[in-house]
């Protein structure tokens, strides 16, 4: 019996050359933007700023507003790691979609913190570009703080309080933004219910579709316990299965466990996912109040783990989630920059497949 191949896809319409940087040596994402704006110690008044002063509901934490009301230090942030050897940079845009943003009120605002978020990564990845290292724009998009595929009553197994098609508008919604401000990859990240990422994904499809654009698409999933499993109940490997119609040019693991526990489930999927390339930025281990990051690991310690990683051949893009640090950046960056990018097995989704 013939096995049946997806169509070959269209070229990239944006960092065409990304495919090709990730055959040569191991990619440096950045890392985590809310440690970073946690340093700050901002106030709800920081945080409204001046257009935002009379606002009905506390803002204080929408992490996403501060692209509106204080684009200097997410500039700073964003700029920040790309001096610590970033070559991909995320959007601060993780909740900024109509279904998170509504906990604020603020729902009517998506569009203009998406296109600003990406504007400010991508006016930072132009000034630190070089022709020998290009930086790129990852335009995130986050799981939003609702579930479509678990129910919230423990009473009612059947409930939701999301529903697919709310979800594809939003994250439409906020993939046509990130477009418009620059952003030359879309990173759908920390997934724990997959059916809202196959919403992102889907609507990333239509946005596509009705552009006629085509970007990089990276899908990064949060195993939560040591079960191996996302929230909603999956492996790694169903968890790829799920989504691989996305032909996405890397799938990979972020948050959730630290690099020391995620080890054995980075190697499931990289054996599951032989066709793709592979992504992998943890937190700096577990969470510790006590810690000036709010998580254990120190640089040295996250580097390292991460370090072994490259050295068994399981990755080609690693970076830091919660609790790292420009520091932690550029000692992931010192650690991998002498060992070879995991080799794929067979051709790959993109436009430069073997």
């Amino acid at each position: 019996m013939q096995t049946a191949h997806p169509p070959a896809p269209k070229p990239y319409t944006r960092a065409a050359q990304l495919p090709a940087l990730l055959k040569q040596r191991i990619v440096i994402l950045d890392g985590a933007m809310g440690t970073m704006i946690q340093r700050f110690k901002l106030s709800e008044a920081q945080y409204r700023g001046e257009r935002f002063k009379d606002w009905p509901r506390d803002v204080k934490g929408n992490n996403e507003l501060l692209s509106l009301t204080q684009p200097q230090i997410i500039r700073d942030i964003h700029e920040g790691y790309l001096a610590a050897g970033a070559d991909l940079v995320e959007t601060n845009t993780f909740g900024a979609t109509t279904v998170a943003q509504d906990d604020y009120g603020m729902a009517e605002l998506v569009d203009e913190m998406n296109e600003a978020s990406a504007r400010l990564a991508r006016a930072a990845c132009d000034k630190f570009s070089t022709p020998d290292k290009p930086r790129f724009v990852a335009g995130a998009l986050g799981p939003t703080p609702k579930t479509a595929s678990i129910s919230p009553d423990v009473n009612d197994p059947g409930a939701r309080n999301v529903d697919f098609e709310t979800l594809r508008a939003a994250y439409a919604q906020q993939t046509r933004a990130l477009m418009r401000g620059g952003a030359d990859v879309i990173l759908v990240e920390t997934i724990f219910d997959t059916l809202n990422a196959k919403a992102a994904l889907f609507a990333v499809d239509e946005v596509f579709e009705q552009t006629g654009e085509r970007l990089p698409i990276i899908i990064s999933g949060t195993v939560t316990d040591a079960s191996g499993r996302v929230l909603s109940g999956q492996t790694v490997t169903a968890f790829w299965a799920s989504v691989r119609h996305a032909q996405p040019l890397a799938i990979g693991l972020n948050c959730a466990l630290g690099a020391a526990l995620m080890r054995p489930y980075l190697q499931e999927l990289a054996k599951a996912a032989p066709d793709t390339f592979i992504s992998c930025y943890p937190n700096a281990g577990l969470p510790n109040p006590m810690s000036d990051t709010g998580f254990d690991e120190t640089p040295e310690v996250t580097s390292r783990l991460l370090h072994e990683f490259a050295a068994e051949g399981l990755v080609n893009i690693v970076g830091g989630c919660c609790g790292t640090t420009p520091e932690h950046i550029a000692a992931i960056q010192s650690a991998v920059k002498d060992e070879a990018p995991r080799a794929r097995r067979r051709a790959g989704f993109y436009a430069d497949a073997d």
